[in-house]
């Protein structure tokens, strides 16, 4: 074949790829919108993956979806558009795919760093627990690198200079979380005694003032540690509007703030939340 026939038609053909990509329909996100997209969806569907007790209801899933839809300023019918337009092509839509996966390798490999450096700082914050530790007034998941949240513990020196009254409460208003949302958000209190220890557990799910009840003394046992937790698990950086306010630790006055729910009843004690210590075992000298 004439090799002017030959360059012919292989301009013919790279003009006519280039001619169907350039006129891309509107509705179809253009590739830099795309690839960002499809970067948060995959890391949206790996979280429903790998985190079945959250998101096992179809309806959780969906809200999770559409939260990375929201972010993006997009539905799912243009996402399906978009996905379907650029399979089409596949030389581009692979180049797409590469794209993003390694941009989720690097994220990958940030993500293992953030976590040893989590590490170390809680290996060294427990080399330094039983001293004063700070609980902020108002905490905040927006700065430019979010953390994933605070503890604080409390020995009993500490206790007794803070806690004025049997009853005691950890308390907060949240505001921030979007409507129709699961943020993967707990706040713990655990409260240590001789030969118990007791869980208060909290899943923040909406906007509104919160409080985990608890108290100095028990059945013959009188408390000796309280240690709180605050975590939020957001890989995608969806709810970095969520807000603590009003941050206390001390005795619940304010009757607003009292949910009976969170009161520990002696069944409670006795049936749900006390957890023997494993027994230790003593020497004599």
């Amino acid at each position: 074949m004439n090799r002017k026939v030959v360059a012919y038609l292989l301009t013919s053909v790279l003009l006519g790829i280039l001619f169907s990509f350039c006129n891309r329909p509107k509705e179809v996100l253009n590739r830099k919108d795309m690839e960002k997209l499809m970067y948060d969806v995959y890391i949206a569907e790996a979280m429903i993956e790998n985190d079945y007790q959250n998101f096992d209801t179809p309806e959780k899933k969906e809200a999770l979806i559409s939260e990375v839809f929201r972010k993006h300023k997009t539905t799912q019918a243009q996402w399906d558009t978009s996905l379907s337009w650029y399979s089409d092509k596949i030389e581009i839509y692979l180049k797409m795919n590469d794209s993003v996966k390694a941009r989720l390798q690097r994220r990958q490999k940030e993500s293992e760093q953030i976590m040893n450096r989590q590490v170390q700082q809680e290996q060294s914050f427990a080399v330094r627990s039983r001293s004063p530790s700070y609980i902020p007034d108002n905490y905040s998941f927006d700065e430019l690198n979010p953390k994933n949240g605070f503890r604080f513990q409390l020995d009993t020196t500490e206790i007794t200079k803070k806690i004025t009254n049997a009853d005691f409460g950890f308390g907060f208003d949240v505001v921030g979380v979007p409507a129709n949302s699961n943020p993967n958000l707990r706040v713990m209190l655990m409260l240590e005694y001789k030969d118990t220890v007791i869980y208060r557990s909290e899943r923040i799910t909406e906007n509104r003032n919160y409080l985990l009840h608890g108290q100095k003394y028990i059945l013959n046992d009188t408390i000796r540690g309280i240690t709180g937790f605050v975590r939020l698990q957001d890989t995608i950086g969806i709810y970095r509007n969520i807000r603590f306010k009003n941050i206390f630790l001390d005795n619940p006055n304010d009757s607003v703030r009292k949910t009976p729910g969170n009161a520990l009843t002696p069944k409670e004690r006795s049936l749900t939340d006390e957890r023997p210590r494993p027994q230790a075992v003593t020497t004599h000298i």
